[in-house]
């Protein structure tokens, strides 16, 4: 198999981990979302703001609005809207009384770890392409999204098809697919050196960075997860990643599923480059303005805790590699994780549960009605219309 050439030499060592595996990876860095990406093609042409009806239109399910919509963009939905048979929405109760428990460790775990090494890889080229995260606002508006989807997909019934999991889950499908028609056709991408841009492989690894390293990560700062919560984490995330247009062959089965893709996923890719680098800088820079503090003082010193946990999370090779400061780590996880104890321990679960709700809405972005289903139209989002 042909990899893309940025991928060539870890495609090499990681054939020798899993061939099957790293050919199944090296073969979706060159797909993104099968069905979506050949309908965003068709409505290439189509304003603004009818697109924008359109879309909210399907997944508001307003179907006298989705009628007069483009053939393709109905169709679409009419086969978006099924549930695959593998879903079992019994097991995501445990999940979510998880989370709801769990939350401020599980944002924690979110922010300081997953996001960061999510961004790690390739898919960051596509981000700092667009130009969306150069800066401490536009980088603060991505926490607050990502927040978001995290606080729905974990909520009672939010991946029903009227759940608001749901519906943020289909609007990054839209998003992504939007962004990757957009630098495809811009000329500022190399295909032949970098893939597709947010690729299905590249959906498919952040998917088991979202779960299985979400669990992994949260537990190092404190959380705590029977069998059965674990597995419905994985399945709440699992289902979302099908609602995002992951294709089937980079959806992970099961937890070591999970694992297996992205140890040899990472094989494949190349060590961070300076856009990840500038992606998890400006991700953690952003950490005080989301939490609305304020002072120069206060706001070093949370960006100074919040390097500190990432790093104990991430691993000083990678954290080295983004470059993010140097210190040392010791006993911080430890603190960090008493710190959780004794909140439990003052404040009783039902308490811990409403102050972790409450915590999760100040940092989440509400947009409003008439801006929520808005698509950029240029690649760069300084040049695109807010959205």
């Amino acid at each position: 198999m042909q990899a893309p050439g940025a991928y060539t030499a870890g495609y090499a060592k990681a054939c020798g981990i899993d061939s099957t595996l790293a050919n199944n990876y090296i073969q979706h860095t060159r797909l993104g979302d099968p069905l979506l990406d050949p309908v965003m093609d068709d409505l290439a042409d189509l304003d603004g703001t009818s697109l924008s009806r359109f879309i909210r239109a399907g997944i508001e399910h307003e179907d006298a609005e989705l009628r007069l919509a483009p053939r393709s963009l109905r169709h679409f939905f009419e086969d978006a809207v099924g549930v695959p048979p593998w879903v079992d929405f019994q097991s995501h109760a445990p999940a979510v009384r998880a989370f709801n428990l769990n939350a401020a460790t599980m944002l924690v775990a979110f922010v300081a770890g997953v996001l960061i090494e999510g961004f790690s890889t390739l898919i960051s080229k596509s981000f700092v392409t667009t130009g969306r995260v150069l800066t401490p606002e536009s980088a603060r508006r991505r926490l607050m999204q990502n927040n978001r989807q995290l606080m729905e997909v974990f909520y009672p019934g939010g991946l029903d098809q009227d759940g608001d999991g749901w519906k943020k889950s289909m609007r990054v499908r839209f998003v992504h697919a939007r962004v990757r028609h957009l630098i495809a056709n811009s000329g500022a991408w190399d295909l032949d050196e970098y893939g597709t841009p947010i690729s299905a492989a590249h959906m498919g690894l952040a998917l088991t960075v979202f779960s299985m390293r979400l669990l992994d990560h949260a537990a190092r700062v404190g959380a705590v997860f029977n069998d059965e919560e674990q597995a419905g984490v994985m399945h709440v995330w699992r289902y979302a990643g099908y609602i995002m247009g992951v294709p089937m062959g980079m959806l992970y089965e099961d937890r070591e599923h999970a694992r297996r893709i992205h140890t040899v996923a990472h094989v494949c890719e190349p060590p961070p480059q300076p856009d990840a680098a500038t992606m998890a800088n400006a991700l953690i820079g952003a950490i005080p303005l989301t939490a609305g503090i304020e002072g120069a003082r206060q706001q070093r010193k949370v960006i100074k805790l919040a390097y500190r946990l990432s790093r104990a999370l991430i691993g000083h090779e990678l954290a080295d590699q983004l470059r993010f400061p140097r210190m040392s780590t010791v006993g911080s996880l430890f603190a960090f994780r008493a710190k959780q104890k004794l909140q439990r321990r003052w404040q009783g679960r039902q308490g811990v549960r409403f102050n972790n709700f409450e915590q999760l809405l100040d940092i989440s972005v509400y947009d409003p009605p008439e801006e929520r289903y808005r698509l950029p139209d240029h690649y760069l989002s300084a040049r695109s219309r807010p959205w």
